[in-house]
C-alpha cells in the first residue's frame, strides 16, 4: 500500500484525497519508483476540474506526470534502468494510465530519465517538463534560429522561464510578457531581452517597435482566447503563433481573417510531441543536460509543499502568483 492522491469527482482542490492504495508490481516496460518529489503542473488542475484535453475515464482518478525518485523494481523488457537509480519521470503518458502523486508509483520506463549528478529530488521534479517543453517548442517545432525575436507569454511560469533561457541558448531574442510590473524584474534577471507588461502596454505595438516593424518569428502562447488577435499582429510574415496552453479559459478564434489574411501560421503544441517520440526526447534530453552542466539552465522552484498539503499546493498554483515551479515533497 502507498499513500496516493485520488479524487472521486470533478471539482476544485478540496476534492483531492490522500488514500492508501495498493501499488502492485511493474509490468512489461514499466518501473516501480519510490517518489521523493512531485512537480505540480496546471494540466493536473485541469484534469481534476474536468477541463483537460482528455477526460477522466473512471473515478476514483489519480494525478501527476512529473516526479523525481529512486527506482525500486523494473518489469520485464526494461533495459538501461536498474533498482537504486536516482531518476526523474517526465510527462509522457495519460494520467488515466499512470500517475505520480503518491509515495510509490508505477510508470513507463520510456518516461524515465536519469537524474544528473548534483541535482536533488526537488530540482529533479522541477526541471524536465519546463525545459523539454521549451526546447520542443522553440527548436523542434518552431525552428528558432539565432537572432529570431521570440515572444513568450505568461513568462513567469516554469515553462516561461525555461523558454527565456532556451531562447538565449539558441541565440534568439526572448521578449517576455507578464500581466503586471510585479514580476518584471524576475523576468529580466532570467534573461529576457525585453519585458512587456500586458496590463498597461499594447503587446503587438511593443513587439513591432522592438523588431523594427517586422514582428516576432515565433510567439509561444500559454493563454489563448481572444488575445490571439493581438498576438497575431505581432507575428512576422511566415512566422508562427504556437499555442501550448489555454489559461484564459475562453474560446480561441483564428485571427487570420480579422487581420487581413497575413502569412500567419497558427498551431497547437504539447510536450507529448517530444516525450512520446524517442528520437526527439533523446535530442531534448541531451540539450537540457548540456545546459544543466554549464549552468545555463537550472530548476526554478517557487515554493515547496509536503504531500499532506496537496490541496493547498493546488490552491496556490491556481492563485497564479508564483514565479517558477511548485514542488511537493513526499
Amino acid at each position: 500500500m502507498a499513500r496516493t492522491v485520488r479524487f472521486h469527482e470533478y471539482g476544485g482542490p478540496d476534492v483531492l484525497r490522500l488514500e492508501d492504495v495498493p501499488v502492485g508490481e511493474p509490468g512489461p516496460g514499466e518501473v516501480l519508483i519510490r517518489v521523493e518529489a512531485i512537480g505540480i503542473n496546471r494540466a493536473e488542475a485541469l484534469f481534476r476540474g474536468g477541463t483537460y484535453i482528455e477526460p477522466v475515464r473512471a473515478f476514483p482518478a489519480r494525478l501527476g506526470a512529473e516526479a523525481a525518485g529512486v527506482v525500486e523494481a523494473v518489469g520485464p523488457d526494461v533495459a538501461g534502468v536498474e533498482p537504486g537509480r536516482a531518476i526523474s519521470v517526465v510527462p509522457a503518458f495519460s494520467m488515466n494510465d499512470h500517475a505520480v502523486y503518491a509515495e510509490r508509483a508505477i510508470v513507463p520506463a520510456a518516461a524515465v530519465v536519469r537524474r544528473p549528478d548534483g541535482l536533488d529530488a526537488v530540482g529533479g521534479a522541477a526541471v524536465w517538463m519546463p525545459y523539454l517543453t521549451a526546447y520542443g517548442a522553440l527548436a523542434e517545432v518552431g525552428g528558432t534560429r539565432p537572432g529570431d525575436p521570440v515572444v513568450i507569454t505568461a513568462a513567469s511560469s516554469g515553462v516561461g522561464l525555461a523558454a527565456i533561457r532556451t531562447a538565449n541558448r539558441l541565440g534568439a531574442v526572448p521578449i517576455a510578457t507578464t500581466r503586471t510590473d510585479a514580476k518584471r524584474g524576475a523576468l529580466l534577471r532570467a534573461g529576457a531581452a525585453e519585458v512587456i507588461v500586458t496590463g498597461r502596454e499594447d503587446v503587438a505595438g511593443r513587439v513591432l517597435d522592438l523588431t523594427a516593424g517586422r514582428g516576432a518569428a515565433l510567439v509561444l502562447d500559454a493563454v489563448a482566447g481572444p488575445g490571439v488577435l493581438a498576438l497575431g499582429r505581432a507575428v512576422a510574415p511566415g512566422g508562427t503563433l504556437l499555442l501550448y496552453g489555454a489559461l484564459s479559459g475562453e474560446p480561441t478564434p483564428y485571427p487570420g481573417f480579422d487581420l487581413g489574411m497575413p502569412a500567419l501560421n497558427m498551431r497547437t503544441y504539447t510536450l507529448f510531441e517530444i516525450t512520446t517520440d524517442p528520437a526527439r526526447l533523446r535530442r531534448a534530453e541531451a540539450f537540457v543536460r548540456s545546459g544543466l552542466r554549464d549552468g545555463a539552465f537550472r530548476p526554478d522552484v517557487d515554493r515547496v509543499f509536503p504531500l499532506d498539503d496537496i490541496a493547498e499546493a493546488h490552491r496556490y498554483m491556481e492563485a497564479g502568483g508564483q514565479v517558477g515551479k511548485i514542488v511537493v515533497t513526499v
